[in-house]
């Protein structure tokens, strides 16, 4: 069986961190992991070759972007969009 889109990117956001991935929980934002804004750009760019999507983030202005940062579990319900999507 697969991983789930969840199971993947909390192992891309925890290699970010330098963690396990069982160290990572939903509600923890990227702030909280101590991953800065380089670790945020390689985290996307991550996601987008795991899962091949196209992810709208604005490294510059990450608060006008249209994928939600603000805690693990809106970046993989911000992931499992942007897949469905990709899939319809």
């Amino acid at each position: 069986m697969s991983e789930s889109i969840q199971d993947r990117v909390i192992a891309i956001i925890a290699e970010q961190a330098v963690l396990e991935p069982g160290d990572v929980s939903l509600d923890q934002t990227l702030e909280d992991l101590g991953i800065d804004s380089l670790g945020l750009v390689e985290s996307i760019f991550a996601i987008e070759e795991a899962f091949d999507i196209s992810v709208p983030f604005n490294a510059n202005d990450p608060s006008e972007s249209d994928f939600d940062i603000s805690s693990v579990a809106a970046i993989i319900q911000a992931v499992q969009g942007l897949v469905a999507d990709q899939a319809a």
